[in-house]
């Protein structure tokens, strides 16, 4: 195999809520990963790729700023760039795009809407299902913990639409509060590589939202069919790296409820590094 020469584009700080550590840790892991293969990686923060005029043929990166990521879409469009994970599924993996691509193909999900958030003065239009529910950003990914919001009544959710509104989001996607056990999940697209837990089990949070759902009570579930969901929606989106909530309700029934591109693998970093290396390995070789 001849050596390759990969960019790797870290993540900026403000996009790794309280996972700074475990988002570079997993990076790192993957970097020394191809090191270890023969091949060459040269490192750049969002900032210096967005002011860099030349980028190498192969890249693998964390980025998730709007600027990085139409640079990255146009240098794979017109460039003939190969990135992992694409920043087109990077793109998709925003809140309000995946939310109507998973409505649209039929990905079990809560049931959802999408609203603007000055309209916030009337909800007679809504459902008495999305009491309670969950208020998040549409436009991007939860930066701080004021981006997802529970909420438990129609008057409760005018008055968080209202002050999501005055911090400039303009759009939400609503979700229906879903009960059972909260599962997070991680993958490689592709590959063997598939890992899930109990994240209350486990102390792994963010801004620990995950405690609404309580202890988990151990629902029976099937775990093929939660993978072949998670790699059905990593065909959707377009991502090969990736992780995600979902929701097992008491019947067994699994939904899930969020799909990120690159997540940490903060519980089972080093298998998901070699994982991860390995996949972007076999695809630039294929290119």
């Amino acid at each position: 195999m001849k050596s390759l020469t990969f960019a790797a584009i870290q993540r900026y700080s403000v996009f790794s809520p309280n996972h700074v550590g475990n988002d570079s840790a997993i990076f790192t892991e993957v970097a020394n990963y191809l090191h270890e293969q023969g091949h060459k990686v040269n490192y750049y923060t969002e900032h210096v790729f967005l002011t860099n005029p030349d980028i190498e043929d192969h890249v693998f990166t964390m980025m998730r700023s709007k600027a990085a990521i139409r640079k990255l879409q146009r240098l794979e469009k017109e460039e003939g760039v190969k990135a992992f994970n694409s920043a087109f599924g990077i793109e998709n993996c925003t809140r309000e795009q995946m939310t109507r691509s998973f409505i649209d193909a039929g990905i079990p999900h809560p049931d959802s809407v999408i609203l603007e958030t000055y309209k916030c003065e009337d909800f007679s239009h809504l459902p008495k299902i999305y009491e309670p529910c969950w208020v998040k950003r549409a436009d991007f990914h939860a930066i701080n913990k004021e981006d997802v919001t529970y909420v438990r009544t129609n008057d409760e959710l005018r008055s968080v639409m209202a002050e999501y509104a005055l911090r400039g989001i303009d759009r939400v996607v609503i979700n229906q509060h879903l009960v059972g056990d909260l599962i997070k999940f991680y993958g490689v697209h592709g590959s063997d590589f598939f890992h899930w837990f109990y994240p209350q089990i486990g102390v792994h949070s963010k801004f620990g939202l995950e405690a609404i759902n309580g202890e988990p009570r151990g629902i029976n579930f099937s775990v093929d069919k939660l993978r072949a969901l998670c790699t059905d929606a990593a065909n959707l989106l377009n991502v090969k790296i990736y992780g995600g909530d979902c929701i097992v309700s008491p019947d067994g029934e699994i939904r899930i409820i969020d799909f990120n591109d690159w997540p940490s693998f903060a519980p089972c970093r080093k298998e998901a590094a070699k994982a991860i290396g390995q996949s972007i390995l076999e695809d630039s070789i294929i290119d």
